[in-house]
């Protein structure tokens, strides 16, 4: 069974595999939605992550589906305390930005969707610039005192502005961000390597790397010549244009056969090794997709291996 790793200072223990919701209400209808919920869950998975505006960009949606089809879940196996939920505030089209009022107004919206009175980790989606991080550090400080909200996190903060809040919640005493959620995979790695990770190890912070899979190219799938029906198949595919997408499908070929594994995996392992990285947001949409995903869990690379996929994709 794969053992479950805390989540930075908090009291949250999570997965190794945290399941990406952005498809749950997209390209994953309801029962197609519980079926993978359902597998994860019984793999041994309990970290989830969604946001408010999932998926507002698809023809004919609002923003907050995934969180409706996650909360009819959890109210349907009665499971909520077995599952850490994570979701987000400041993209749906309805409550944007990141002012004290909207963070507030957001996060009743999301506990509605979710059928539940707490969020176990609320991050800020994307930085409001226009909004000092004193205000945004303090409202999110409220929904923890009030009990609406377990741990605060935040993604796409530039590290300055990460400081400047983690300084100030720790001078105040308030509630500081436990979490960081950067772009972060093997053909990506200066958007989150550099001041960004340093700033996480130093104040202890947990990173749960989104996109970790390259949207799907470090699952393999993408090859000269090959078609793949995806909705994100055009940007996937452009990595294999890069000579440094061509060394990184090398070497995961080569790591993979060694261990009889999956790309995917391979991928997935080699960034869960990293420093600060506690668990690599993927997502599936059938679950035919999940095993190579819940495999990171198992997986341990050696150094040897690491040096070649940290090489590759230099």
């Amino acid at each position: 069974m794969t053992s479950l790793r805390p989540l930075g200072s908090s009291d949250l223990e999570v997965h190794p595999l945290c399941l990406g919701g952005n498809v749950f209400g997209w390209t994953a209808d309801e029962t197609r939605t519980f079926a993978v919920l359902d597998a994860y869950s019984a793999g041994g998975g309990n970290f989830i992550d969604t946001a408010d505006s999932y998926s507002a960009w698809a023809p004919g949606n609002q923003g907050g589906e995934s969180e409706t089809l996650i909360g009819k879940w959890l109210a349907a196996r009665g499971n909520r305390s077995d599952v850490v939920i994570a979701t987000k505030v400041g993209a749906h089209p309805a409550y944007k930005g990141l002012s004290a009022a909207t963070i507030k107004a957001a996060a009743e919206e999301s506990l509605r969707r979710l059928g539940t009175d707490y969020i176990d980790l609320y991050y800020t989606h994307f930085d409001d610039e226009g909004v000092p991080v004193e205000e945004i550090v303090t409202a999110l400080d409220a929904l923890v005192r009030e009990g609406k909200v377990r741990a605060v996190a935040t993604s796409n903060l530039t590290a300055e502005r990460l400081r400047e809040s983690l300084e100030f919640a720790e001078r105040e005493g308030l509630a500081r961000y436990v979490a960081l959620q950067p772009h972060y995979n093997l053909v990506s790695r200066e958007t989150y390597e550099g001041s960004k990770q340093e700033l996480a190890s130093q104040w202890g912070l947990a990173a749960v790397p989104y996109y970790a899979l390259a949207s799907g190219f470090l699952t393999g799938k993408y090859r000269p010549g090959a078609e793949v029906d995806s909705p994100r198949a055009g940007g996937a595919a452009k990595h294999l244009e890069t000579e440094r997408g061509r060394r990184v499908l090398d070497a995961l070929d080569t790591v993979a056969k060694a261990h009889d594994a999956e790309l995917a995996t391979v991928a997935l392992a080699w960034l869960a090794a990293q420093p600060t990285v506690v668990a690599p947001i993927a997502s599936a949409r059938t679950v035919e997709q999940l095993p190579a995903l819940l495999a990171v869990g198992e997986l341990t690379l050696t150094d040897e291996e690491l040096g070649l996929l940290t090489a590759a994709s230099a």
